[in-house]
């Protein structure tokens, strides 16, 4: 797949909660960008924040047509997010991508976990709306969805929309349970064993969900959230340690964002 660097026009710039917005852009060369990949993002005209941003592609827009383009699902987080938060309808913003390595696309089986914490649920929502078109069995499709606080539930919707069971979990117990995500995961995954599990979400939920599939023997893919200057691999400032006794860095731009359990260690 071709990286292609242009200015993309934006279509809309929604606030969907306190601290949460959608941006569409309209650019071309993403028909078949695949769940799990990303992009990196510029405001034009700004000399602060100089580095791009990068964020997970939550979804591809009309595969034809002048509107084709990509959907972003971002938290305001720092200067950089809270100056694209005012990005306004037909401004247009430096977009390189797509970018990275996504999600298996054919999952090994009809047992599928989905999980998801704060803002790594994008992603889990592009992955889950491929499996729904691809004839995927999404009633046998589980979907864990975690976060801080009600407020940073995401996408629960869509995930009832597309037939998925759902589980959610929120540090305060401002709804579902109040407890991690992985804890949910690992009694499931005790009384139905997936064929697959698919994350993105903070460190330390990815490390554990390392460990109940490699203890329990399934196969999990995660992806992993990095600060990136470049996101093609240059800087080298995106290294995770590679698993298995191997010496080496793996460079999450590049070789990830989607890794397999089992090749790092976080």
């Amino acid at each position: 797949m071709t990286m292609i660097q242009q200015n993309a026009r934006v279509l809309w710039n929604r606030r969907i909660s306190t601290d949460y917005f959608k941006l569409g852009l309209a650019c071309r060369g993403y028909d078949t960008a695949a769940p799990g990949q990303f992009v990196m993002v510029q405001i034009q005209g700004q000399s602060a924040p100089l580095l791009r941003r990068p964020f997970s592609i939550h979804g591809r827009l009309a595969p034809e047509g002048p509107e084709a383009g990509i959907e972003i699902l971002y938290k305001v987080v720092g200067s950089g997010t809270r100056l694209l938060s005012e990005i306004q309808e037909h401004q247009t913003v430096d977009l390189l991508g797509p970018l990275g390595n996504g999600f298996l696309s054919e999952p090994p089986g009809p047992r599928i976990f989905l999980v998801g914490g704060g803002i790594g649920v994008p992603p889990l929502v592009f992955l889950a709306k491929a499996f729904h078109s691809g004839g995927v069995d999404m009633s046998r499709c589980h979907m864990f969805l975690g976060g801080r606080s009600r407020a940073d539930l995401l996408c629960r919707e869509t995930f009832l929309d597309l037939g998925m069971q759902l589980h959610i979990t929120t540090d305060d117990g401002s709804d579902g349970a109040q407890c991690l995500i992985t804890h949910p995961v690992e009694q499931a995954a005790a009384d139905m064993s997936p064929d697959i599990i698919y994350a993105c979400g903070p460190l330390p939920m990815l490390a554990c969900l390392v460990g109940i599939s490699v203890n329990k023997g399934i196969r999990c893919q995660i992806s992993i959230e990095a600060m990136m200057a470049c996101g093609i691999g240059a800087c080298l400032g995106c290294a995770v340690s590679k698993a298995g006794g191997v010496d080496g860095y793996w460079h999450v731009c590049k070789d990830g964002p989607v890794f397999e359990a089992d090749q790092v260690l976080i």
